[in-house]
């Protein structure tokens, strides 16, 4: 077991991370009085905030582990992080440029609650991908000094990368609960991005991790059933 982190420790990552969003969403738009804006800040607020109170229930030691970077990280991930982060991040930005500040697009607002649920399964589908895999860390490697194993529980009974069919809920609900049609082309970059991570993780896990290829040929796709 990992030494859990500090209250304060997280209580500063959660303030950080409301920061951040504050700062992404409001600054491009250009002024404070985005409705839209607010709400997507309070559900992706309410939300990690559950994801942190089920997960210090169900898997606490992951909560330690993923709020640092493991030794071995794989070198490719490492730059892969630096090229995703922007791009996510443009995301929101076009987001607010557009719905908020130009009106490059309109968006009905009957299109919000499809986003909504898109970033609820997303997200509910992640936190339990995170719930029953203890090596669900933040960047790739294999966990040696953890005894990392295989999972097949779960919804790694279905496909063999369930967090990033989760990430992809969560990209697509984005535009369509800020009402951008715009910042569908930087999500569908960020999708992408994520559809190349998991080839890679992939091959580094069939490379590295004992029982990944038997695990592999019994769950054969990686994100799609049927499909891949």
């Amino acid at each position: 077991m990992s030494r859990p982190p500090s209250r304060l420790r997280v209580a500063l990552a959660f303030a950080s991370f409301v920061a951040i969003f504050i700062l992404v969403l409001f600054l491009p738009a250009g002024h404070m009085d985005w409705f839209a804006g607010w709400l997507y800040l309070v559900i992706l607020t309410l939300n990690v905030a559950f994801n942190y109170i089920y997960l210090s229930r169900v898997n606490p030691d992951l909560i330690a582990h993923r709020m640092r970077f493991g030794e071995g990280t794989e070198t490719w991930d490492k730059i892969w992080l630096i090229v995703f982060a922007p791009v996510f991040t443009v995301v929101y930005v076009v987001a607010a440029l557009d719905a908020a500040r130009f009106g490059w697009s309109e968006m009905s607002v009957w299109l919000w609650p499809v986003g909504l649920a898109l970033f609820v399964s997303g997200t509910a589908l992640m936190t339990w991908a995170m719930a029953v895999n203890p090596f669900f860390e933040k960047t790739v490697r294999i966990q040696t000094e953890r005894d990392h194993r295989v999972i097949d529980t779960g919804p790694y009974r279905f496909v063999r990368h369930p967090g990033y069919v989760g990430l992809f809920g969560w990209l697509a609900s984005a535009p369509l609960m800020l009402g951008s049609w715009w910042a569908f082309l930087p999500a569908a970059l960020s999708a992408a991005a994520v559809v190349g991570r998991t080839a890679l993780e992939d091959r580094t896990l069939r490379d590295g991790l004992p029982g990944y290829r038997e695990y592999a040929s019994r769950v054969r796709y990686r994100l799609i059933p049927k499909l891949w």
